[in-house]
């Protein structure tokens, strides 16, 4: 059966594209989105959760020289020193987790470090977001996402929301996404590097949207 382009992997749809293109995304971070409220539906924050694929754990020990036996497993030392390693981010970095209300941007404070672990050689993170200011948890639209698609986020691990509200999770559409890639990648001059490909990150991003009874 012939496939459009536009059902194609992303790897394969790159492939088709100008040799310059360069191929997105290079980690692969399996996501979890916990929304915190309160007893009166207001939301005070995000708990997220990121779990790296094996390869860039893999980097990421090397890079810190951990599991040194090369077993998937940290030392209580190890694990100790690994706690926070992704949270520190540069000035202007958002944090790859987005929140909007009636299509307004909610402001999130600074990343608070929750736990990290590892599991069969993959490393797991949480982290908590506070809201600038709470805000009506109803409507409230989350998503993780890396603008530059260079990480790809999916939010596999799952979505909650507080007592009296639930998240419902909606994937991307991927033709649209596919399709918008073309678009910019085909428009790039030729000789552009990695620093010019387009942000198409949000294109690909799954969408959580908070509802809560009685709103």
């Amino acid at each position: 059966m012939i496939r459009s382009i536009q059902s194609l992997p992303l790897a394969a749809v790159l492939a088709l594209l100008p040799a310059a293109a360069p191929a997105h995304p290079h980690v692969f971070i399996a996501t979890g989105l916990a929304a915190v409220t309160d007893d009166a539906g207001m939301l005070l924050g995000v708990e997220v959760t990121w779990e790296y694929d094996d390869y860039y754990s893999l980097l990421i020990f090397e890079d810190m020289g951990l599991d040194a036996d090369f077993d998937g497993v940290l030392t209580a030392e190890e694990l100790a020193a690994l706690q926070g390693f992704d949270l520190q981010w540069d000035a202007g970095f958002e944090g790859d987790t987005y929140l909007t209300r009636d299509g307004a941007p909610l402001r999130l404070g600074a990343p608070e470090a929750r736990q990290t672990t590892v599991a069969e050689g993959r490393i797991r993170s949480r982290h908590f977001r506070p809201l600038a200011e709470p805000v009506a948890a109803e409507g409230v639209v989350i998503q993780a996402y890396d603008p530059t698609y260079y990480s790809a986020y999916t939010v596999s691990l799952g979505a909650s929301a507080g007592p009296g509200c639930a998240a419902e999770v909606t994937p991307p559409d991927l033709d649209r996404a596919y399709s918008l890639v073309e678009e910019l990648l085909y428009a790039m001059p030729a000789d552009a590097g990695e620093e010019a490909y387009p942000e198409v990150g949000a294109a690909f991003a799954d969408t959580v949207r908070l509802t809560c009874a009685g709103s």
